[in-house]
């Protein structure tokens, strides 16, 4: 059985849970809790030097880290990854898109502000975040326009990782209300069989 070090509140994590769920994929939680430096311990060093959750024990091969690597490696020849080769791509387009723009961004002000952070303190920094994660949900919402799901008009890989921090952007400070694509995607995922919400076990 799959180990997962994991914090419940976490986007990234989030992510993996979901693809456990949808390929119902029996796994042990093990928390971590990120705010107290769970995650800096000499113990969990030696799972992931990097000090950073989600990882995956993966019985017999070691530890995995990193969200993206992690859901590629469980949904290995599932629907959730597209035989196709160009619309695989398409896939990890959205999901580098997601990485780079979205969870350090979105993700990042909702981390903050989780916090107690103010804006008086993070000052400058807050308004570059808020300014790039606006920018990001423009572009997730010209994409959105036409189409039901992020890559060959089916629920992948790609939807789940840029549903997770997208849907809790509110949790940051993000306001949603002006992106009416992005509002009825995120509705459409919820509807998908075997999903949970973000701290649901």
């Amino acid at each position: 059985m799959y180990r997962l070090y994991d914090y419940l509140p976490s986007g990234n994590g989030y992510k993996v849970r979901l693809v456990l769920r949808n390929l119902d994929l029996p796994y042990e939680l093990i928390e971590v809790d990120i705010k107290t430096g769970a995650s800096r311990t000499p113990e969990f060093l030696k799972k992931n030097p990097n000090g950073r959750i989600p990882v995956l024990d993966v019985p017999g091969r070691g530890f995995l880290p990193e969200s993206h690597a992690i859901i590629a490696y469980l949904a290995e020849g599932s629907a959730l990854i597209p035989t196709d080769a160009f619309e695989r791509a398409r896939m990890w387009q959205w999901m580098c898109f997601e990485q780079y723009h979205i969870e350090p961004n979105i993700g990042t002000v909702r981390f903050w502000l989780s916090l107690g952070k103010t804006r008086a303190e993070l000052g400058e920094r807050l308004i570059d975040k808020k300014k790039s994660g606006y920018a990001a949900l423009d572009v997730l919402e010209e994409e959105l326009r036409d189409r039901q799901f992020l890559v060959a008009e089916r629920y992948s890989l790609a939807d789940i990782a840029v549903f997770a921090y997208t849907h809790v952007a509110h949790e940051g400070g993000f306001d949603l209300e002006p992106y009416p694509h992005v509002r009825a995607w995120c509705d459409r995922v919820t509807t998908q069989p075997k999903w949970a919400p973000i701290t649901q076990l």
